[in-house]
């Protein structure tokens, strides 16, 4: 029987398809210890709600071949801002300018740069 993938593979599963699909400004921000809803949060953006919905559509694609089910899947049917729940990691998409509404990642960053992990190559 296969071993379901840990939150550490699932972030990294996670990031390294964000990293294909080219999303840009991929922050990784570890909520242990400041949350028990997860292990850890990815915030990215995708230039066009089209790029945010098709980043999504892969993520949740590469989970169910790794075992992994979503436990949710909200903001499809516009693409402004898409949030994935995958237990372990939460992911948001966002379109650069609603990200830069709701600055969520502000409201989990406490003014320490080592604890946000930058991936890919902006």
């Amino acid at each position: 029987m296969l071993s379901l993938p840990n939150a550490d593979q699932i972030l990294d599963l996670i990031t390294s398809s964000l990293d294909a699909d080219k999303a840009k400004n991929i922050l990784t921000i570890p909520l242990q210890g400041k949350s028990s809803m997860a292990d850890y949060m990815v915030i990215a953006s995708g230039t066009s709600s089209r790029q945010v919905a098709s980043m999504a559509e892969h993520i949740e694609f590469k989970l169910k071949m790794a075992g992994v089910s979503l436990l949710g899947l909200e903001g499809m049917r516009q693409a402004d801002w898409v949030l994935l729940d995958a237990n372990d990691v939460i992911v948001h998409l966002f379109r650069p300018e609603v990200r830069d509404f709701y600055g969520l990642e502000r409201m989990w960053m406490n003014n320490s740069d080592e604890e946000v992990i930058t991936v890919g190559r902006d």
